[in-house]
């Protein structure tokens, strides 16, 4: 069975970014496709020291003192599909979303593309504005690292403050569904599975 692992850049745990991911998860997980959602809130997850010590091992994993992301990297490794989800905090994604990112970025491409033909979607919930540069940030992140981007009928947001006001958004959680649909339709196609529908 292939996995998808959501990962939920958001400083509140179970808050709009996770309800968002969640939605997209439910359209895989209906499809026969087995599903994680991994939360780095309250986690030590910090940026890439440019130390290039993943360069020098070539093992696949960070030399910093592990706060999390070697777990991080080997169920992004082990999984078809990598789902990101971030709030837009000043019109880009959340720190905890750009440590991620620069670090599992890097040692992948200390190690050959450990991402390389995986389907990655960026997922963003915003207050007002900046959500496109935040979705932008994350397709970034699959693009270089050789990942195919499933779409949706419309950029992958969702509108919302307070902690569930994000269901309000119709239009925004209609988007992760039909994401969920497009992502597993991709993901049959690269790997020769029969589609559910």
């Amino acid at each position: 069975m292939l996995k998808i692992t959501a990962f939920n850049g958001s400083a509140r745990r179970d808050g709009n970014t996770a309800i968002l991911l969640n939605t997209v998860l439910a359209e895989l997980m209906g499809r026969g496709f087995e599903t994680e959602l991994v939360q780095l809130a309250g986690k030590p997850l910090r940026g890439c020291t440019a130390c290039r010590g993943c360069f020098e091992n070539k093992d696949k994993k960070c030399v910093q003192p592990d706060d999390g992301l070697n777990g991080y990297l080997e169920k992004m490794e082990a999984s078809a599909g990598i789902l990101i989800g971030s709030p837009t905090y000043f019109a880009d994604v959340s720190s905890d979303t750009k440590a991620l990112i620069e670090r599992a970025g890097y040692v992948s491409m200390a190690n050959g593309g450990l991402f390389r033909r995986k389907a990655g979607a960026a997922v963003v919930a915003v207050r007002r504005g900046g959500a496109v540069h935040a979705f932008d940030t994350i397709n970034h992140f699959f693009t270089i690292s050789q990942m195919m981007i499933p779409g949706s009928n419309y950029w992958n947001v969702g509108v919302g403050r307070a902690i569930g006001e994000v269901e309000s958004d119709i239009e925004g959680m209609a988007t992760m569904k039909v994401l969920g649909e497009n992502m597993a339709w991709l993901l049959s196609k690269l790997h020769g599975l029969p589609e559910k529908i």
